[in-house]
């Protein structure tokens, strides 16, 4: 389990113990993104292994720290996680079972295909999330539903891949796109999100805009480079 975190004491502790309770047989990796609070002695208390970055490298470098962890323990797969309480532990089953299956490189966990209805974000971000559906699904030629969805499960080939090169920020529709160009099998399971019960996420209403053009951006980028490859 790859579990970035920056800043989520508050959190950290709870997503930990859901994760061992459920899957006791599973390495919990806590990847402390130079957190200022006091999330990297919280996880190591709850039980996870934690590795604390020297300096702030974002989601994109605290999950490729996790790949690196995963490729060098010799891992068959690896679970995306995030460490502020949002994702359910109770679903990762259903994303990691078609990748151990070897039906799939990377199952994303989608949480608009869920009829519990649990939660459901703010207006604006899933104004994002559907234009990111449909730029993503236009560029793979694969429909998917919420390609910004931070609780994934890769298999080997991609811990392998990702372990070398992975999108700095905001890396999840991004990696999708860079993932299809290596020929992975990309596909989706239900998945239940939660409120957030402590903390703030780091997109604020004024960051979402700038969001949208930097990772629109950042797409656009990885499609042409893959074109500029091709002899």
């Amino acid at each position: 389990m790859i579990v970035p975190a920056y800043n989520e004491a508050l959190n950290i502790s709870r997503v930990v113990k859901a994760l061992k309770e459920k899957h006791p047989s599973f390495c919990v990796l806590v990847v402390d993104d130079c957190s200022v609070d006091n999330t990297a002695r919280v996880a190591g208390m709850a039980g996870a292994e934690v590795v604390s970055l020297a300096f702030n490298l974002g989601i994109g470098g605290a999950v490729q720290t996790g790949f690196q962890y995963a490729f060098k323990h010799d891992f068959d797969a690896a679970v995306q996680f995030d460490g502020d309480g949002q994702h359910d532990a109770d679903c990762i089953a259903d994303i990691l079972g078609p990748v151990l299956a070897g039906r799939l490189d990377i199952c994303i966990g989608s949480r608009f295909l869920s009829r519990s209805g649990a939660f459901k974000s703010s207006f604006l971000r899933r104004i994002g999330i559907r234009f990111f559906a449909a730029l993503i699904s236009c560029i793979i030629r694969q429909k998917l539903t919420d390609p910004t969805s931070g609780n994934r499960a890769f298999s080997r080939k991609m811990i392998s891949l990702f372990a070398k090169d992975y999108p700095v920020d905001f890396p999840e529709p991004e990696g999708i796109v860079i993932a299809k160009h290596h020929h992975a099998s990309i596909g989706e399971a239900a998945v239940v999100m939660h409120a957030r019960k402590a903390g703030a996420s780091s997109i604020s209403f004024l960051k979402s805009g700038y969001y949208m053009f930097k990772v629109t951006l950042a797409v656009i980028l990885a499609v042409l480079k893959k074109r500029r490859d091709i002899p």
